[in-house]
C-alpha cells in the first residue's frame, strides 16, 4: 500500500513537471487527475487551471472537457456561452464529441436559439467520425423531420449503426421507426446503413 502511494505521488509529480513546462498532454492528464480525484483530493478548480493551460494552446480534448466544466458548473457557475465557445473550438478541429455536444446545445438551445439545421450539421459531422451517441441524434432528426426533411429510411439507417456501435433508447429506435415502413423501404434502409457504416469504418481505419 505504501509503495503503490509512493509510485502515484512519483508520477504525478513527473506529470506536473512536465505540465508546468508546457505540455498540453501532461496538463490535460493532470486536469483529469484532479477532476476525478486519482490519488489526489477532487479538486475542480485545479482541473479547470490545468485543463485551460492546454486547451489556450489548442488541445482539443481539453477544450471539450473546460466547455464541459462550463455547461455542468463543475468548480465555476453554470455558462452556456463559455460552454459553446470552447465546444466549438474543439468541435472546429474535428473532435467528434465535441461536435455531437455542439449538436445538442443547438438542438436543446442551451444558451443559445434553438437551430436544428445548425445542429443536423454538426450531428451529421460527428455520426459521420463513428459517435454512436450523434448517430441516434442524427436518425432521430430524421425520424422527426428536425433540420431536415424527414425521412424514415435514412433514420432508419442510421439508428442501425447507433445499435451496432451500442446506443439505442426505447422511444426512438428500429423498431419505432419501421412500424412507418414498407417491407420495400425497410429492404433499402437496411442496404444504406451498411453502405454508411463501411463508409464510415473506412475513415476510421484511414
Amino acid at each position: 500500500m505504501f509503495l503503490h502511494s509512493c509510485a502515484q505521488e512519483t508520477e504525478l509529480e513527473i506529470t506536473k513537471r512536465a505540465g508546468s513546462n508546457g505540455d498540453a498532454t501532461s496538463q490535460n492528464s493532470l486536469a483529469r487527475i484532479y477532476f476525478n480525484g486519482d490519488g489526489v483530493p477532487r479538486d475542480y478548480n485545479e482541473a479547470i487551471k490545468w485543463f485551460r493551460m492546454a486547451a489556450d494552446q489548442g488541445h482539443a480534448k481539453s477544450q471539450h472537457s473546460l466547455a464541459r466544466m462550463y455547461y455542468y458548473g463543475y468548480g465555476v457557475p453554470r455558462d452556456y456561452n463559455e460552454a459553446i465557445k470552447w465546444f466549438r473550438m474543439a468541435a472546429d478541429q474535428g473532435y467528434a464529441t465535441s461536435q455531437g455536444s455542439l449538436g445538442a446545445m443547438y438542438s436543446n438551445g442551451d444558451g443559445i436559439p434553438q437551430n436544428y439545421k445548425e445542429a443536423f450539421k454538426w450531428y451529421r459531422r460527428s455520426a459521420e467520425q463513428g459517435d454512436a451517441i450523434s448517430q441516434h441524434s442524427l436518425a432521430r432528426m430524421y425520424s422527426n423531420g428536425d433540420g431536415v426533411p424527414r425521412d424514415y429510411k435514412y433514420a432508419y439507417a442510421w439508428f442501425s449503426i447507433a445499435k451496432t456501435n451500442g446506443i439505442e433508447f426505447p422511444n426512438y429506435n428500429l423498431d419505432t421507426v419501421s412500424k412507418k415502413m414498407t417491407k420495400e423501404q425497410i429492404a433499402e434502409a437496411m442496404s444504406l446503413s451498411t453502405e454508411i457504416y463501411n463508409r464510415i469504418e473506412g475513415k476510421i481505419k484511414d
